[in-house]
């Protein structure tokens, strides 16, 4: 395989999708972005109920739509397509029923997972998942989610559940699989043997069948299909491959590091903060302190903690432009840098979790732990993105004690590695060197275990974060008073 073949990562996020082409040489990895589209939920009204919902074909028209201007970049400059990768958020799916989509995925933010949770504990208290699955308790993890389904009689007829990167995957090949890391966002993957847990799924009364055989990061699941080759102008010979398809799991694949001893941050709409090991930690300790352990790239753990992270900080830009005081967030954080005595509020609290009047739910939170409540936007940035390293140097301290690892820095990838005064507050709290980038973690993570698949280059995940840290300028942030 030529060097300069290009290798095409689909990066769907909370908020936008993009289609990134990417170049990996033995010593670089170079991304360009060709499209990036929006990705905007829907609520529709179900019978008595109000749902929110992925608008899945949006995005996936989006997706196509990138692929064919890449393909087509490829061609003008006389190089081969390797490979596509997938990936995605975790926990949502689509239900099928011989092969068609049955209806609109559920948004993770749709209320009916309370009623999912009830009927799961119901059967199987979590002390006991948590030994099979490892995941800390969240009830949009797709296990509740499934239960809510069960309940609403949802699952009739269902003969396959495909999470969002698989899904876009059978729609490119015809093949349904299920990718490891993303499916260990379930809550039906036993952490430690990486497969489906039969005792689990038919305990609480889910029907095993409908869960498609696992791949793991590096597979190919199959060659695009004549439909889609007419329509976006690649050959037909160009295989979709598995990659850490839960985007998390491959923003930690792009982890600069030429050391082991680190932490983690992977800065989007959600924190997620941890550590990388080589084992779960299934201890009763890690489960009441709510540490998920989810699959990584080559047999990785990701022991870690969901923090409600930027989500925070969109949801009140979005208030504010529909009371007609839109707001610049560069400028903002500028302020925000001036601003002193600011609350610090539980980021984590159930009620910041759905879509909604943030800063009324902010200033409940700081009233509610005494703190002044922020009455600027400057005040409430300031307020969130001192709270979110607060809390990020809390879960770093717990995830070493329970693993009984000890971290000498904190690599931040994502979106929140360009925001300077969050990485300096980090380093603040925590009293550890931060280290900032690459921002296209996850795109990179993605094109690097396609290189691999290729052929382009070898080696373990060690390797590959060589690769890019001679490839990306970090930024370093050294702890002050």
């Amino acid at each position: 395989m030529p060097n300069e073949a290009m290798l095409i990562a689909v990066d769907l996020g909370a908020t936008s999708g993009r289609v990134i082409a990417g170049t990996v040489t033995a010593n670089s990895v170079e991304l360009r972005q060709t499209s990036r589209f929006a990705n905007a939920p829907v609520t529709i009204w179900e019978g008595t109920t109000p749902a929110r919902h992925w608008s899945i074909l949006d995005l996936y028209r989006g997706a196509i739509e990138g692929l064919r201007t890449a393909v087509r970049e490829a061609a003008a400059a006389n190089v081969s397509v390797a490979s596509i990768g997938v990936d995605s958020w975790g926990v949502d799916y689509g239900r099928l029923s011989n092969g068609r989509m049955r209806d609109i995925p559920y948004h993770y933010r749709d209320e009916r997972t309370t009623a999912g949770v009830a009927a799961a504990h119901a059967l199987m208290p979590h002390a006991e998942l948590y030994a099979i699955n490892g995941l800390q308790h969240l009830p949009i993890n797709t296990v509740y989610q499934l239960m809510a389904d069960l309940e609403a009689g949802n699952l009739e007829g269902i003969d396959s559940i495909l999470q969002i990167p698989d899904l876009f995957n059978y729609w490119l090949t015809g093949v349904q699989r299920a990718e490891t890391t993303n499916a260990s966002t379930t809550g039906l993957l036993d952490i430690r043997t990486r497969e489906w847990s039969r005792p689990l799924v038919e305990r609480l009364g889910l029907p095993f069948g409908m869960l498609p055989q696992l791949s793991t990061p590096g597979e190919t699941i199959g060659s695009l299909l004549p439909s889609v080759t007419d329509e976006i102008g690649a050959a037909s010979s160009v295989p979709v491959v598995s990659v850490g398809s839960h985007d998390t799991a491959s923003a930690v694949v792009a982890i600069p590091s030429t050391s082991h001893d680190f932490a983690y941050i992977s800065s989007g709409t959600w924190s997620l903060v941890g550590l990388e090991l080589d084992a779960p930690v299934l201890t009763e300790a890690s489960r009441k302190a709510n540490f998920t352990n989810e699959a990584g790239v080559d047999n990785t753990v990701r022991y870690l903690k969901n923090v409600m992270g930027m989500w925070l900080l969109s949801e009140c830009l979005g208030e504010w432009e529909r009371a007609g005081t839109p707001q610049d967030l560069v400028s903002l954080l500028r302020e925000a840098e001036t601003v002193s005595g600011a609350a610090v509020f539980d980021v984590d609290h159930p009620e910041l979790l759905p879509a909604g009047p943030m800063t009324r739910r902010i200033a409940a939170r700081c009233d509610e732990a005494g703190q002044p409540i922020p009455s600027t936007p400057a005040e409430f940035v300031r307020s969130i993105v001192e709270s979110l390293a607060a809390a990020y140097a809390v879960h770093i301290n717990d995830a070493c004690e329970l693993s009984g690892s000890s971290v000498s820095s904190i690599h931040i990838v994502g979106g929140g590695s360009q925001n300077a005064l969050l990485c300096q507050l980090t380093a603040n709290q925590t009293g550890l060197p931060v280290i900032a980038g690459p921002v296209e973690g996850t795109a990179m993570g993605n094109v690097l275990v396609q290189a691999r698949s290729a052929g382009i280059v070898s080696g373990d995940v060690e390797t590959l974060r060589a690769i890019v840290s001679a490839s990306t300028q970090l930024t370093r942030y050294e702890p002050q008073r």
